[in-house]
């Protein structure tokens, strides 16, 4: 099903955000939309991702974004082949993840828009670093929009530039994210 988790994914989804009360929802798409771009004097390069799967349990705060590396699309097809290949080793490492929690008190019940910064741990090419997203949470009509723009150092995440290249592939990557929540069936 496009638009819905695999069974596995619910139960680690429902392990990872624990319990709910009874007045909390779990929000979660699997539309997630992820870009990024690189910018050097020589290239740019950018791609983006619309199959990105997140959750937000309203009752604490926890979120849950996944994002399958090979979802990636480049304007050719050589860009995305050495993407996976050569610098992210996508059958290595399959997936981004970034598991955390929100740190301000959300009104789920009231529409606004909210700024928020979630505290956690982002996993890309098999390194975990602790990171603060900072974004905007939009609530309105029972959904969620959540967007958050951040930075990604390659060194980071032990994401080689071969010398070759260095010049075409920038030191820090420019990532954007818009994920549109809907609750949970009960």
């Amino acid at each position: 099903m496009k638009n819905c988790f695999s069974l596995l994914g619910l139960l680690i989804l429902t392990v990872l955000l624990g319990s709910t009360a009874a007045q909390s929802q779990v929000y979660l798409t699997s539309t997630g939309e992820i870009s990024f771009f690189s910018k050097t004097p020589l290239e740019d390069i950018s791609a983006v991702s619309k199959t990105a799967q997140a959750a937000i349990n309203s009752a604490t705060g926890d979120v849950l974004v996944k994002i399958p590396m090979k979802s990636f699309k480049f304007p050719n097809g050589l860009m995305e082949d050495h993407f996976n290949e050569n610098y992210m080793e996508s059958e290595k490492y399959p997936e981004g993840v970034f598991k955390g929690k929100i740190v301000e008190k959300v009104d789920y019940m009231k529409d606004g828009t909210y700024t928020v910064n979630a505290k956690g741990t982002l996993t890309m090419h098999g390194v975990t670093k602790e990171r603060t997203l900072t974004g905007t949470l939009e609530v309105a009509k029972g959904k969620l929009t959540l967007r958050s723009n951040f930075d990604v150092v390659l060194e980071d995440h032990k994401i080689e530039r071969p010398s070759v290249v260095m010049m075409k592939i920038a030191e820090k990557i420019d990532v954007k994210s818009v994920y549109v929540l809907m609750p949970k069936a009960k």
